[in-house]
């Protein structure tokens, strides 16, 4: 059986004042496993934080100075709730560990002093035990993954027969709307109804106005769903400026930009190198990005694009701030999910985002955001120069993941599996 078992694998940590004890113990064990010794709670605890991910089994005298045994194991326990714990004690010491052992805070007590051959069986079936509860771990995790996968991608591609299907049924039943909203003036008119007689005249141009903006509003997120969320591939075969991306960017977007008073402040050197892209996806990505700066930042607000080589010298990083009202931390990890809503009235979702994110990863970059220095937000995007061809979105899996996921609710799930 201990054949098909690594011992050295991980180590063993024993903690203990006596010095000869530690002597003797990595003697007669060193062969036979890694070993770390300390003479203090405080050492060892200093000792396991260093080789948190090696050490697996942690062995404690019970009497030492200052920190008892069971004290320094219940604090390993905390810190790393997988590792085996165990405690050495003399017969007289029998009712702390038997209560240590019912509390959970050790896995079993070995008494002083040691069988050697015992303690050596017991050392290796701590070991194998240690083993394959990680291996049980890892391909549970690797279980959850996968399945994780699934639900993702099918969500992903779930947006695009969304707004596939459904999109001409709406567009159908709006432009019924629409034709009403837009006679009711006219037909109020040929009634020869006086519109001043109203008790609020207004008040209708304005829910007129409402009316046609959301409708258009719905629209927009129909075409943008649609577009952002369909499998294709990236042909690199364009070269752009990227000062004059965000330039052209800006000048696309000049009427929503205008509207909310926003300053845009591209300080991108003209004479990085040009960029080898996917051009129309490139133009998208600055358009995306700006469009949802324009949704969300409030008015008189400024957006600076920033950006230098990498110091290999093979890719551009961009730095994007705002100075709007920021986003609290945890919301920051699902601002990429299309259904994340970051204004705060709630009716501007993360399709922009979701877009600027696919363009980013499939011309081999990242994009990531992080709260800004005095408020706002900072986009951080990395490009190469020359982006190698990727998969397409259907076939990146790993990226629907990350695009799709709140990644702190999946890592909680995890630890909790």
């Amino acid at each position: 059986m201990d054949s098909h078992y690594d011992y050295r694998r991980y180590g063993i940590l024993y903690v203990d004042d006596e010095g000869l004890s530690l002597k003797n113990f990595e003697r007669a064990y060193r062969d036979t496993f890694r070993v770390f010794t300390a003479p203090t709670a405080e050492e060892g605890f200093k000792i396991l934080e260093e080789h948190a991910d090696d050490i697996a089994v942690v062995m404690s005298d019970q009497r030492m100075p200052g920190t008892k045994g069971v004290q320094f194991l219940e604090r390993v326990r905390k810190f790393r709730p997988r590792t085996i714990r165990i405690l050495a004690t003399a017969f007289s010491d029998l009712d702390a560990a038997i209560a240590a052992v019912n509390s959970g805070a050790i896995y079993k007590y070995i008494t002083k002093p040691f069988e050697g051959e015992v303690l050596e069986h017991t050392l290796k079936r701590c070991l194998e035990f240690f083993i394959v509860q990680r291996e049980r771990d890892q391909l549970l995790a690797e279980k959850l993954s996968a399945l994780h996968k699934m639900v993702i991608t099918d969500r992903v591609l779930g947006l695009g027969v969304l707004a596939a299907g459904l999109g001409q049924h709406v567009r159908n039943s709006m432009a019924a709307i629409r034709t009403f909203v837009d006679l009711a003036p006219e037909m109020l008119h040929r009634e020869s109804l006086d519109l001043g007689s109203l008790q609020n005249p207004a008040f209708w141009h304005d829910f007129h106005a409402k009316v046609q903006d959301r409708m258009k509003a719905l629209v927009e997120l129909l075409n943008h769903l649609s577009e952002n969320s369909r499998p294709e591939r990236f042909e690199f075969d364009g070269e752009a400026s990227l000062r004059e991306l965000v330039t052209q960017a800006a000048s696309r977007l000049a009427e929503p930009l205008s509207r909310k008073r926003l300053q845009l402040v591209n300080l991108i050197p003209a004479d990085l190198p040009l960029l080898r892209v996917d051009l129309p996806k490139a133009q998208k990505l600055f358009e995306l990005l700006l469009r949802d700066e324009a949704a969300n930042l409030q008015e008189n607000a400024t957006v600076r694009f920033e950006a230098a080589l990498s110091p290999e010298g093979d890719r551009v990083r961009i730095r994007v701030e705002d100075n709007g009202p920021g986003l609290p931390e945890e919301s920051l990890r699902a601002l990429f999910d299309p259904f994340a809503s970051r204004g705060s009235a709630g009716d501007e979702f993360g399709i922009n985002l979701m877009g600027c994110y696919f363009i980013v990863h499939h011309h081999g970059g990242s994009i990531s955001v992080q709260p800004g220095n005095e408020g706002g937000l900072v986009f951080q995007i990395e490009l190469p120069l020359k982006p190698a061809p990727g998969p397409s979105i259907v076939e990146s899996e790993e990226f629907l993941v990350r695009v799709m996921t709140n990644e702190r609710l999946w890592e909680r799930l995890l630890a909790t599996a």
